[in-house]
């Protein structure tokens, strides 16, 4: 590539950043609910995302990693895959992929060029803009099959324009409550309004009230819906130090690399949306989902969920970022700790500034040595205010202007059976493996 091409790109990423503010930076200011631009945004472009299938993901937890494994499964049975997901972590083409392929930088500046110099009168959000890039690349890449991770709730989620073949809804907890609600059905509400009129829908664990909320928007829709805790596509689920090993009666024998309590819930839902997706005319050889799952993080990229960077001291980088996602987590930093007698549990972590803190420190070890920072966006919440907020909870750590020193003194001070976690935000973990 030439350096004319390069300079081109990073001034088309400045002008995506400075003109169109993400969410994932900047907060509330960036957040543009609703569907009419995406649907004059889509008009203009001509529809892409008409031109191929697609399946659409939602949840508060785990809708990345779901979306990651089934494009890697579909990829894995000869189709043709796009992936469409965010935030990014290092590089901004990681939200668009085809065969597990990031959208080329001289595609990412055509498109824009495109757009810029269209006439188009309106005002999309970066995530709508990025969003139709995304289908448009994937129309031109004439994929079969694209998968759709929805950036946030689902009802007036830009992505929510497109009528997929089958959908997915992984699971509610409490994220994102100033937008989609403050308890778990009005949540779950937000959600289901991805599912659409006859579309099969599979949710990936549900209960109680939230579980009523997706019946009856199912039955509104007259969609077939599918529950993966009450379907048994898999006989068991082991954790060795390769990976999850899974016995499934009509997979075989088969091993993820993703590893975390959460990722078993996970595997359920994927195995669900394939037999879904088998009933719709997918063809997706059982040699297919055990090479999708093994081959996941090099088919798509996927990084970030439990990710081990180190064996001695261990340390592990996570995106979970909420009470839900880290309550997982920290249950089974427990574990890890309880079998290494002696050792010491280092905590480096920061948060975004619109995050419950309050009630997520509660859940906080209280006997680890903690590394406070904050990632490099300015919807980072400053780590002078959360040492405030730790301190008044019993919790006492130092303070590091950035992630790169937090990460370097947690790093020179673990003992070889000590274990260090890198987490609380996204761009915590995204600021770590920029840097490392």
């Amino acid at each position: 590539m030439d350096s004319d091409t390069i300079t081109d790109y990073q001034s088309t990423l400045d002008w995506l950043y400075r003109q169109l503010p993400m969410f994932s930076r900047v907060g509330a200011a960036a957040y543009k609910p609703g569907l009419e631009t995406s649907l004059r945004l889509d008009e203009h472009f001509g529809h892409p995302h008409r031109k191929f299938k697609s399946i659409h993901i939602a949840g508060t937890n785990g809708k990345g990693s779901c979306s990651h494994l089934t494009a890697s499964i579909l990829q894995a049975a000869g189709y043709r895959t796009g992936l469409y997901t965010s935030p990014h972590l290092v590089d901004f083409r990681e939200r668009i992929r085809v065969n597990g392929e990031m959208i080329p930088k001289e595609a990412v500046v055509n498109f824009i060029r495109r757009f810029r110099e269209s006439g188009y009168d309106g005002k999309p959000s970066f995530f709508e803009l990025t969003m139709m890039m995304a289908f448009d690349w994937f129309a031109y890449s004439e994929v079969d099959v694209a998968v759709i991770e929805v950036g946030m709730g689902g009802r007036l989620d830009s992505t929510n324009i497109i009528t997929p073949d089958a959908c997915a809804i992984t699971n509610i907890s409490f994220d994102h409550t100033q937008f989609l609600g403050k308890t778990l059905p009005e949540i779950a509400k937000e959600k289901a309004g991805i599912i659409k009129f006859g579309i099969p829908v599979v949710i990936g664990e549900a209960d109680g009230e939230v579980k009523r909320v997706f019946i009856d928007k199912a039955h509104e829709c007259e969609a077939p819906i599918h529950f993966a805790q009450e379907e048994n596509h898999i006989k068991s689920i082991s954790e060795y130090p390769d990976g999850l090993h899974c016995k499934s009666d009509t997979e075989g024998n088969f091993i993820s690399p993703l590893v975390g309590d959460y990722q078993r819930k996970n595997i359920a839902t994927v195995m669900c949306v394939l037999s879904m997706l088998r009933k719709q005319g997918f063809r997706i050889p059982a040699t297919a989902v055990r090479q999708g799952f093994a081959d996941v993080v090099k088919t798509t990229g996927l990084r970030g969920r439990w990710e081990k960077l180190s064996e001695s001291p261990l340390a592990i980088c996570d995106t979970g970022h909420n009470q839900a996602g880290l309550s997982y987590n920290f249950n089974r930093l427990k574990r890890l700790m309880d079998a290494r007698p002696g050792g010491r549990l280092r905590m480096v972590v920061g948060f975004v500034a619109d995050k419950d803190i309050d009630n997520i420190i509660r859940l906080f070890p209280q006997d680890a040595e903690y590394y406070l920072t904050n990632a490099d966006i300015p919807r980072a919440l400053p780590v002078e205010r959360l040492a405030e907020i730790c301190g008044a909870s019993g919790i006492k750590g130092r303070i590091f202007p950035n992630v790169a020193d937090a990460w370097r003194a947690a790093s020179q001070e673990a003992a070889a059976n000590d274990i260090i976690y890198v987490g609380g935000s996204t761009f915590v973990v995204a600021d770590l493996l920029r840097d490392i």
